[in-house]
């Protein structure tokens, strides 16, 4: 079960830090990723519809070219083509030069590049070995520009007219007798170059001939101003669209590590002290003990008691009382090194986690700790209890393993177990959780295990104790007294067993068991012909937070066919300090119902003459600490001899339990207690031997009858 449920709560912390931003972080870099990709995307979408155009005008181009040459005589068409500013060369069918104008630079790698445009093209190209990058064309441009701008001017003059001015420094061209403004053609042609620089990759492309000849003309995909731009333009959109996702990915992250921050800081401070709390304990001290490189360290659990806390707020208020605490969590932070933990866990308790390397040296630096707590405030005296269970290495042939399932709040517990070997003393000191209590805790978890079983197979057997008259010694009445004989533990007394099931609340089912058993053996013995005498069954305080307590009881016994009056109720003192109205209820309701009802332990601790004031009870039970230690105490005797004054007053029945001394009789019988329970007359029996009492009582009869 507490496996169980360290597991949920891990599964529970996980779910937080994945909350912490993982999931987020996750999410942006998608985000970043997915942008980035369509900015790419689009990007190589404009690049290469650029391309495919500029591929294609010039692979137009060329064909156009190769029209003229392969219409025109070889003269002219070469001449059109040097025109036209192209470089190219030819080959005759077997891969000879017949013509060239440019140096080849023609890689032997080839392939054919598919256009998508205007209709699915093909085009083999190839790369060129010397520039097969982009660069800038720029120098040697102008001359061959001014060829070309001669060879235009001179098939039109209205050019000249129209697009240049030539009434300076007239100059004749000596070949053609063209005359221009050199000057003005100049500035012209560098303008225009200037401004037709442009960034560009060479390739060549393949046109094979009619006549088997091959025309591998150079040609240029040129990147223009407003190209480079848009290419530009992209470039500075993606990059500022990834640093605003960043920026904002940084920022979440940097917002979501604040809010966990605030929610360790929710979950892990103490209200009280401004420490830390039991839930830190209990999840970074797991965590601490699990990691591979703590797997050969000693650690210590420790339970620390602030002795007095209660009354220290009495005296003062709960104010200063917190106050208090705070200065002892700083204390003991200060007591404690950076691995070892130190909590505030609830009202006058503290937790740590220590390591250490032996006992002895552990046990002398608590004593050290609980003597620097206790001078922490100069005008008052403290004490402190410290309750110690240590964790030990666990070994794997001989070499520390790592401890993957560890339960902390369990080995707090058995702290928890040592402290209370403090029995309430106030002084300070330091316990250990030894074999002693290993013992104790394993018995209790073994009655824990076989309880219900134990129900079931009826293991649990009803003795009885006799009560008797102090006059004349005859038997008045029995309590009824549970036993556990067990097939693993064999016979295991009350004392060792009703403080477990008074604690896990299984005395609940007790209670019911011993009613029932005690009704059935009650009609048994009626119906047998034996003289029964009422028989008292312990009820456990926690019943009586039940409204209908009353009808169960009455219920139980009906279907056991016994009579109610022989049936009596006992009800410890303490159970008086409940919810009186509840308790008075069910009394007046049992009492109704012919259930006789008896208050158990009177003088125990918890007196209250109130109680007896309010509650119209039947028997009153002495406590059997009024007759131990010094029975010829005056003081002793006035007490009981009172106490049973107090009782007859109010139409109560005594009965005198824990009698061992015929002296005691003797006294009791003077002051008129109805009954003895003790030792004295007979200790606690099974069924079998009480039978034998109310027998011999039987026999006694039937002689004084005859006398």
């Amino acid at each position: 079960m507490a496996k169980e449920k360290n597991i949920k709560r891990d599964k529970r912390l996980k779910k937080i830090k994945k909350e912490r931003g993982l999931f987020a972080t996750l999410v942006y870099f998608v985000i970043i990723a997915a942008a980035a990709s369509l900015f790419v995307m689009a990007g190589y979408g404009i690049v290469d519809s650029f391309l495919i155009s500029e591929i294609h005008e010039e692979d137009e181009d060329m064909k156009f070219c190769l029209s003229i040459y392969q219409n025109k005589s070889e003269e002219e068409g070469l001449d059109i083509l040097k025109l036209k500013g192209r470089e190219f060369y030819i080959t005759d069918p077997s891969g000879k030069v017949i013509y060239e104008n440019v140096k080849n630079t023609r890689s032997d790698k080839g392939t054919m590049l598919r256009l998508d445009y205007n209709g699915f093209e093909n085009v083999e190209a190839y790369l060129d070995n010397e520039k097969n990058f982009f660069v800038f064309r720029g120098e040697g441009m102008e001359l061959l520009w001014l060829d070309v701008l001669k060879e235009v001017i001179a098939v039109n003059d209205a050019f000249v007219e129209s697009s240049l001015s030539v009434d300076v420094h007239e100059e004749t061209d000596g070949d053609n007798g063209i005359v221009f403004s050199k000057s003005d053609a100049t500035d012209l042609a560098v303008a225009e170059i200037a401004a037709a620089e442009k960034v560009y990759m060479p390739f060549w492309i393949k046109l094979d001939l009619s006549d088997g000849s091959v025309f591998f003309g150079k040609a240029y995909v040129d990147f223009g101003v407003n190209e480079i731009a848009t290419v530009i333009v992209l470039g500075f959109a993606l990059a500022a669209l990834l640093i605003l996702i960043f920026i904002m990915m940084i920022i979440g992250t940097i917002g979501r590590a604040i809010r966990y921050k605030k929610l360790k800081d929710f979950f892990y401070n103490d209200e009280v002290t401004k420490g830390r709390n039991w839930t830190y304990f209990l999840v970074k001290g797991e965590q601490m003990l699990k990691r591979p490189w703590n797997a050969a360290k000693k650690y210590a659990v420790v339970d620390l008691k602030f002795v007095g806390y209660g009354t220290y707020c009495l005296c003062h208020s709960v104010i200063e009382g917190n106050d208090l605490l705070k200065k002892i969590m700083w204390g003991l932070n200060a007591l404690v090194d950076k691995k070892e933990i130190a909590v505030h866990r609830d009202a006058d308790k503290f937790a740590m986690l220590l390591k250490y390397e032996a006992e002895s040296e552990l046990e002398a630096r608590l004593v050290d700790v609980t003597k620097k707590l206790a001078e922490i405030d100069r005008e008052h005296a403290f004490n402190f209890q410290a309750g110690v269970c240590t964790i030990e290495p666990s070994l794997n042939n001989g070499r520390p393993k790592k401890r993957k399932y560890i339960n902390l709040e369990e080995i707090f517990n058995n702290a928890a177990m040592a402290l209370g070997k403090f029995d309430g003393s106030s002084d300070s000191g330091v316990r250990f959780y030894d074999q002693q209590l290993k013992d104790e805790q394993k018995w209790i978890e073994d009655v824990q295990a076989r309880q219900q079983r134990a129900i079931d197979n009826e293991e649990f057997v009803v003795y009885y104790q006799p009560k008797y008259s102090p006059d004349t010694g005859k038997l008045k009445g029995a309590e009824a007294l549970i036993r556990w004989q067990s097939p693993e533990f064999g016979f295991v007394p009350p004392g060792r067993i009703i403080p477990i099931f008074e604690k896990n609340g299984f005395v609940l089912n007790i209670d019911h068991y011993m009613i029932k058993h005690v009704a059935r053996d009650q009609k048994r013995w009626l119906d047998a012909g034996y003289k029964c005498v009422p028989v008292s069954v312990n009820v456990s305080r926690a019943h009586f937070i039940e409204s209908d307590l009353a009808e169960q009881i009455r219920d139980m016994v009906d279907a056991e066919g016994a009579p109610h009056e022989y049936i009596e109720i006992e009800l410890t003192e303490s159970a008086f300090f409940d919810d009186k109205n509840a308790l008075m209820s069910t009394i007046e309701r049992l009492k109704s119902y012919g259930f006789a009802v008896s208050m158990d332990d009177f003088g125990s601790g918890y007196s209250s003459l109130n109680s007896l004031k309010d509650l119209a009870l039947d028997v009153l039970k002495l406590d059997a600490e009024f007759f131990r230690g010094d029975n010829e105490s005056d003081r002793g005797q006035i007490v009981v001899s009172e106490a049973i004054k107090l009782a007859k007053s109010l139409n109560m029945r005594v009965v005198a339990e824990g009698v061992e001394a015929k002296d005691q009789v003797d006294f009791l019988a003077t002051q008129g207690c109805d009954m003895i329970q003790g030792y004295y007359f007979a200790k606690p029996m099974p069924g079998n031997e009480y039978e034998k009492k109310m027998e011999e009582d039987r026999e006694g009869e039937r002689s004084e009858s005859r006398e």
